[in-house]
């Protein structure tokens, strides 16, 4: 057997790393080495090395073992299976497009049920205005899924009658196999095929579900959504996916939050750019103005001598952070507008003007740089 890699050198981390750190390496490699997305011939086996590192690293105590006695310690405390208790896998990889931990374990020991299989993760996709982000928002969503028979109870036997004992299984849903390993023997149950785990077979199906047990609906389901969501965010909603055909725990639904773009507003985490016009005389003699706000409109003082690009910075008038962790700015970047039809009268004023300041004829210069781009700049050197 070939010598195992540390496991740090397989997550590539520190030892020092921490458990975020570990748990970011992780999926960043199982992303580019999962057998469902990787064409490397390897792919496969790197998955299952970079997964087994994390559920060694991941775990305190296994953690801990290996660090002082190596791969020795942790073969002598755990079997391979010992090593994946406790490791969600299923959250791990949630949004990847790929099965979730009952595939590793199935990579692992060739089929492992650990009990009646759970219901399928469903999704929605929920549209939020930036108002509403900031604000949080209380709603209904209308969500299809599938849930046990009611005129069965989810047996799929028709009612009056009952389902038989499985004689493969004996009703217990489940085959067993013991198979010889590198690390021992290992003894792993499966769901019968007979009864496709059930444990019973219909004789005389349910009409209304054809003796599945399960049939479609569609359910209201009530969320809350709080302050400062991001776009791209989920909220898990435990059991509220698909039921179980087999018996086990419902599945879990995931509201996927996208915020819309603003017609005036851009977003850089917590705070907000804004881009508006003042006129030359604004700029040149200094004013107060008004610019909006998520909550309805503030007052900013323009100095004078403002040039086009400079940006103003409104504190607390950005969007709130999550678990009412404070909030952000707006940053205010301005624009000088140049009266597009000047009377004769104004035109006459404005070449005095430029006679007095003794300026030459305008040339032209480069494309000036966007006003967002500045204010983006503005913030990453506050930020810095």
């Amino acid at each position: 057997m070939p010598e195992k890699k540390d496991y740090y050198e397989v997550l590539g981390v520190q030892r020092e790393a921490s458990e975020k750190e570990i748990k970011s390496a992780y999926r960043k490699l199982a992303m580019k080495y999962h057998p469902d997305r990787s064409d490397a011939t390897d792919a496969e086996e790197r998955f299952k090395e970079i997964s087994e590192a994390y559920a060694v690293l991941s775990d305190k105590d296994k953690r801990r073992q290996y660090d002082q006695f190596g791969h020795a310690g942790i073969n002598s405390q755990y079997s391979q299976e010992d090593l994946f208790r406790g490791v969600n896998f299923e959250d791990l990889l949630h949004g990847f497009g790929f099965g979730g931990g009952d595939s590793i374990f199935d990579m692992f020991f060739g089929g492992r049920s650990r009990g009646p299989e759970r219901g399928r993760d469903l999704r929605y996709d929920l549209n939020l205005t930036l108002e509403q982000a900031a604000a949080g928002l209380e709603t209904t969503i209308a969500v299809p899924r599938t849930e046990a028979c009611p005129t069965c109870g989810g047996s799929g036997a028709k009612p009056g009658t009952n389902p038989t004992t499985c004689s493969s299984c004996r009703g217990t849903g489940q085959v067993t196999r013991a198979q010889n390993t590198p690390f021992g023997q290992i003894v792993t149950s499966t769901a019968c095929p007979k009864c496709r785990g059930r444990g019973k077979i219909i004789t005389s199906p349910c009409g209304e579900c054809a003796g599945t047990g399960m049939v479609r609906r569609s359910r209201k389901i009530n969320i809350k959504v709080p302050q400062g969501v991001e776009d791209g965010q989920h909220i898990k909603l435990r059991g509220q996916g698909d039921a179980s055909s087999s018996g086990g725990p419902a599945g879990d639904l995931y509201v996927i939050l996208n915020v819309l773009p603003h017609q005036q507003f851009q977003r850089r985490g917590s705070d907000l750019l804004l881009e508006v016009p003042i006129s030359i005389t604004q700029a040149a003699l200094g004013a107060e103005i008004e610019v909006p706000t998520l909550n309805g409109r503030a007052r900013l003082r323009v100095p004078a001598g403002t040039q086009t690009g400079s940006v103003f910075r409104l504190r607390g008038k950005g969007m709130p952070r999550l678990q009412g962790l404070g909030t952000g700015d707006l940053h205010v970047g301005v624009r000088v507008k140049t009266p597009s039809a000047l009377s004769e009268r104004q035109r006459q004023l404005l070449e005095a003007l430029a006679t007095e300041f003794g300026e030459p004829k305008p040339a032209q210069g480069e494309k000036e740089k966007s006003i967002i781009d500045k204010i983006v700049d503005e913030v990453k050197s506050a930020v810095q």
